[in-house]
C-alpha cells in the first residue's frame, strides 16, 4: 500500500505539472508573439533560366558575334546551378541570388580577327559565367499591392576561351596560335524596384526592374522581369515568367555585350 500511495502522489505531481506547462504555453507564445510580431521569414528557390544569349564577346584581337538559342546552350550546357535565397523581416527583405553555367564547344555564327586575317573556319566558344547578387529592399507599400524598392551589389565573373577550327587561310593570331582565352570579374551597384499584385486565390503577379552599373562595372546593365507566383501549399509555391538581363562590360580588349533572355522555372520552400 505504501508503494501504490507513493505511486499516487508522484502521478499528481507529474499530472499537476503537466498542467501547469499547458497552461503556460500559451502565455509564453503570447509572451514571444508580443516581443516579435514580425518574426524573419525565409525562402530558398532553385529554378531554372531558359535564356538564349545575344550579342558580341571579344577577347584580345578576337571579336565574335553571339547568337545562340536555348536549345542550343542546352546541348552544349556542361554545368549549370541557380538559386535565389531570401530572408525578410518586417519591411526589410534580404537578398543573395547565385547563377553559375558552363557552356562547352558552342559553336558562334561570326568573328573577325587581326586587320588583314584570310582565316575563314568555324569557331568555338568555351565560356563560364557565374552571377552572384547581393540585395536589400525595404517596402514601401504594404497593401493589396505590395511595392519594394531595392538596392543590389551584382558580381560577375566570365572565363572564355575562343577556338578556331581553320579550314583555308592563316592561323587566327599573328604569334600562330588558334586559341584565345581570357577572363573578367566586375562588380555592379544597381537599383531596382519589385511589385506584387494578388489576382485570385493563391495566385500573384510579379514584376520586377532594376538598372546599374553606372561606368563602375557595366555601362549600363539592366534587367527586366515578369511572372506569376502560384502558392499551392502553405510553405511551397511555384514560380514562372521572363527575364531578360543586359549587360555591356568593357575592359581594354575584353567585350561583353551580352543580352540574355528567356522564361524561367522554379519552386520556392518557405520555412
Amino acid at each position: 500500500m505504501r508503494h501504490i500511495s507513493n505511486y499516487s502522489r508522484f502521478a499528481a505531481v507529474l499530472l499537476c505539472t503537466m498542467l501547469s506547462l499547458l497552461i503556460q504555453v500559451p502565455a509564453i507564445a503570447q509572451t514571444e508573439a508580443v516581443k516579435d510580431p514580425d518574426p524573419w521569414q525565409f525562402e530558398f528557390t532553385p529554378y531554372i533560366f531558359a535564356a538564349g544569349m545575344n550579342g558580341k564577346s571579344g577577347i584580345g584581337p578576337v571579336t565574335a558575334n553571339v547568337d545562340m538559342s536555348f536549345d542550343d546552350i542546352r546541348k552544349n550546357l556542361d554545368q549549370g546551378l541557380m538559386a535565389l535565397f531570401e530572408a525578410r523581416k518586417g519591411p526589410w527583405t534580404y537578398g543573395f541570388e547565385g547563377v553559375y553555367f558552363k557552356l562547352k564547344n558552342e559553336g558562334v555564327k561570326s568573328w573577325q580577327g587581326p586587320l588583314g586575317n584570310t582565316s575563314t573556319g568555324t569557331l568555338e566558344a568555351t565560356m563560364t559565367e557565374q552571377l552572384y547578387g547581393l540585395t536589400v529592399g525595404y517596402r514601401v507599400l504594404d497593401e493589396h499591392t505590395k511595392v519594394d524598392v531595392l538596392g543590389a551589389a551584382r558580381y560577375t565573373q566570365l572565363d572564355a576561351n575562343l577556338n578556331l577550327a581553320v579550314t583555308t587561310g592563316s592561323s587566327l593570331l599573328p604569334d600562330g596560335s588558334y586559341s584565345v582565352s581570357g577572363s573578367q570579374s566586375w562588380w555592379d551597384p544597381v537599383i531596382g524596384a519589385r511589385v506584387l499584385v494578388p489576382f485570385a486565390e493563391a495566385w500573384t503577379l510579379v514584376g520586377y526592374a532594376d538598372y546599374g552599373g553606372f561606368g563602375i562595372g557595366s555601362n549600363p546593365t539592366y534587367q527586366l522581369l515578369a511572372g506569376v507566383n502560384w502558392q499551392f501549399s502553405k510553405s511551397v509555391n511555384a514560380k514562372a515568367g521572363y527575364r531578360y538581363l543586359y549587360q555591356d562590360y568593357q575592359n581594354g580588349n575584353f567585350v561583353w555585350d551580352m543580352k540574355s533572355s528567356g522564361f524561367y522555372f522554379g519552386a520556392g520552400f518557405k520555412f
